[in-house]
């Protein structure tokens, strides 16, 4: 979700991604060290908390365009089946990266059944190499073709349309989008309540697969923390979550968390008509692992007040591998094509 409606003049960017290594990002922002751990988990000079270290961030595609088409507005990260990385804009397109230096390789253009454009959240790859995209206007997640052709709509729960044909607000809907362990069963977070449940209470739908279609199934509620949304959510092995909580206040910056979330023995809340948090309803339990304001800067700057220069608008998340028994996590801001903001990338291990 744009945060933000600031116009602003479109500042030159860097010509070309550069590699993004553990001992941080070449060039432009050059890191001091590696992160590394004890057996214990001590924190050490890359920690943004015992779970969580900071292996370096680039901003190597900031106001670049490829292929004519602005390169920034990242709403979501995927890996796809070839290891390359997808990264979706809100601006209605996909864009294919390197894995490795973030270079951009391909863009697609992407539009409704009518052929106008997404407000494009949420991004997940399935086990065929289609493209399940998730836009908040209605909100509706399609099946995209990799050259962008629809081939299918999922329902979606008429209490989690926008308003007045649901109890949604515009622009606080799917923004988060991951495929549970095994494929079968896809799962999608609102970023903020609905009309007629607590605030801060966000309710995830899934979709289980019948017959080579996805139908509805469980749906879960999820406190968020006082003034933070859910822009991304991605699915562990075990069937956990990491749930990336994201607020903005004027004059002071961005709040990014990263939590450990439990859905498994959460109470399906599909059937209840509002949460409250005190209706016995079992809310998806979880746990913060970092606090991303805690993290070394690393030598990163603001084009706007941040209680750290490291923090923008992060929105998209994916889990790129595992090392050293450490999830290895990256993280993309979405720059919103306004000049006070940055298009960064930010990797991340995670001890989970």
């Amino acid at each position: 979700m744009r945060l933000r409606t600031v116009l602003a003049t479109l500042t030159a960017g860097l010509a070309a991604a550069t590699t993004l290594t553990a001992a941080g990002p070449a060039n432009a922002h050059p890191a001091t060290g590696t992160a590394t751990s004890t057996a214990t988990g001590t924190a050490t000079s890359n920690a943004c908390s015992p779970a969580v270290s900071l292996d370096g961030f680039s901003d190597a595609l900031d106001k670049t365009t490829f292929d004519g088409t602005f390169v920034g507005n990242f709403s979501a990260l995927a890996l796809d089946r070839d290891g390359s990385l997808a990264a979706l804009s809100d601006r209605s397109s996909l864009f294919g990266l390197d894995a490795k230096t973030l270079a951009p390789k391909s863009v697609v253009p992407l539009a409704d059944e009518s052929g106008a454009a997404l407000d494009s959240e949420g991004l997940a790859i399935d086990r065929d190499g289609t493209r399940l995209i998730t836009s908040e206007t209605e909100p509706s997640i399609r099946r995209y073709s990799r050259d962008g052709r629809i081939l299918d709509r999922l329902p979606v729960p008429s209490s989690l349309l926008v308003a007045p044909a649901g109890r949604a607000t515009s622009n606080q809907t799917f923004e988060g989008l991951t495929l549970l362990p095994g494929g079968r069963t896809l799962l999608a977070s609102m970023e903020y309540a609905i009309s007629g449940d607590s605030t801060g209470i966000v309710r995830f739908q899934t979709w289980r697969r019948q017959h080579g279609r996805f139908a509805l199934s469980a749906q879960y509620g999820y406190r968020a923390d006082s003034g933070l949304g859910v822009p991304e959510v991605q699915a562990l092995p075990d069937g956990r979550l990491l749930v990336l909580e994201r607020g903005f206040t004027t004059g002071v910056g961005n709040t990014v968390r990263l939590y450990l979330a439990d859905p498994r023995h959460a109470t399906d809340t599909g059937g209840v008509a509002n949460l409250t948090g005190q209706d016995g309803v079992r809310l998806v339990k979880k746990t913060l692992l970092a606090d991303i304001v805690n993290c070394p800067s690393r030598g990163a700057t603001a084009k706007q007040p941040q209680p750290n220069p490291l923090l923008d608008n992060i929105e998209g998340m994916v889990i790129t591998g595992r090392a050293k028994g450490r999830l290895e996590v990256l993280l993309v801001s979405d720059d919103n094509q306004n000049a006070a903001q940055t298009t960064r990338f930010y990797r991340l291990r995670v001890r989970v």
